[in-house]
């Protein structure tokens, strides 16, 4: 897998994450994850790594959800 296609290094790099904090977000060591951002990552670890993107991506879309609902409230209030 080259550096570009690399899901750890890309996660990390767009997230603003060390490896460390990645490690502890999708329940790997940091050595486990330090050593497949310079290698092949498993399906396990990417998987999971999907899986925290997706949940970060719906916690957002709830945020929205409940600001929208607060200012819907407060124009019919």
């Amino acid at each position: 897998m080259s550096e570009e296609q690399n899901i750890i290094k890309k996660t990390c790099k767009e997230l603003g994450l060390t490896y460390a904090q990645l490690a502890e977000q999708i329940g790997y060591g940091e050595n486990s994850v330090s050593n497949a951002s310079r290698g092949e990552v498993s399906k396990a670890m990417q998987k999971a790594i999907e899986l925290y993107l997706r949940n970060l991506e719906l916690e957002k879309q709830l945020e929205d959800y409940e600001a929208f609902k607060n200012l819907v409230r407060k124009a019919i209030n």
